[in-house]
């Protein structure tokens, strides 16, 4: 059975920096196209990042220079350090598990519960 189980939301005034975590379990980790998402208040839920099997990142334009996803495929973990993080990012974040066979649609993948960001100016 998929397990993705992220950690690491909070609230935070603007300006400030956060880390998100997402373990996986029940996935060959190593095969996995890992990614955040976020879904805000009114909002439809957008790709925040993403890392391929062999570390190639994407970022949306709105978080380029501001957040870091990386991931340690011996704990099966992503991270996602955010840095000078905006009111317009408080959200729900999900993490989001992808096996690199399918084409790029991460509902056809597993997701986790998702974690609270809340950010206040």
């Amino acid at each position: 059975q998929v397990q993705l189980e992220e950690s690491g939301g909070g609230s935070v005034q603007a300006g400030g920096s956060l880390r998100l975590s997402c373990a996986a379990s029940g996935i060959i980790f190593s095969m996995n196209v890992m990614g955040w998402y976020r879904q805000g208040p009114g909002k439809q839920r957008e790709l925040v990042a993403r890392i391929t099997p062999g570390g190639s990142t994407s970022y949306a334009d709105s978080v380029k220079g501001r957040f870091t996803i990386s991931r340690d495929n011996g704990k099966s973990t992503i991270y996602l350090q955010m840095n000078s993080l905006k009111p317009e990012d408080t959200a729900l974040y999900y993490c989001n598990a992808l096996h690199m066979r399918y084409h790029y649609d991460p509902d056809l993948g597993s997701w986790g519960q998702g974690t609270q960001v809340t950010v206040s100016s």
